[in-house]
């Protein structure tokens, strides 16, 4: 699941890293299944609700040599906890991909529309109005 083109004004990538000692984890590419669901695990400090459900994922790409790229946004672009989620992404897709690269995009922006259906449900409980 690419983010078509038009969607994609880039602002930079963030390698994270590859496994412990810098040697690939893994040798057979991950699935963006697999990669999604590893990304349930990344959290945004905030709001207390996964990444995947906020809707900041905006595509995602894994390449022969088990590399990711995930196009990714943020609730706000002065959000001053990009490197708690790097972190946090880094960690959950160890032993999934070898290396990891956040392509962080701001266009279009992110707005509660985004959210999935899990994600609202989830807001509400911790006593969000969307």
């Amino acid at each position: 699941m690419t983010a078509p083109e038009e969607h994609a004004e880039h602002q930079g990538t963030s390698p994270v890293g590859p496994g412990p000692g810098g040697a690939p984890t893994t040798t057979k590419p991950a699935s963006e299944e697999e990669l999604k669901e590893a990304l349930y695990d990344v959290v945004d400090p905030e709001l207390g609700i996964d990444v995947v459900n906020l809707g900041l994922i905006y595509g995602m790409h894994i390449d022969e040599s088990n590399v990711a790229t995930i196009d990714m946004t943020l609730t706000s672009a002065a959000c001053p906890l990009t490197d708690v989620i790097e972190e946090q992404a880094k960690s959950a897709t160890e032993g999934i991909v070898n290396d990891l690269r956040i392509n962080w995009v701001w266009m279009p922006p992110w707005g509660p529309e985004k959210i999935t259906d899990d994600g609202r449900e989830q807001l509400r409980a911790l006593g969000f109005n969307v």
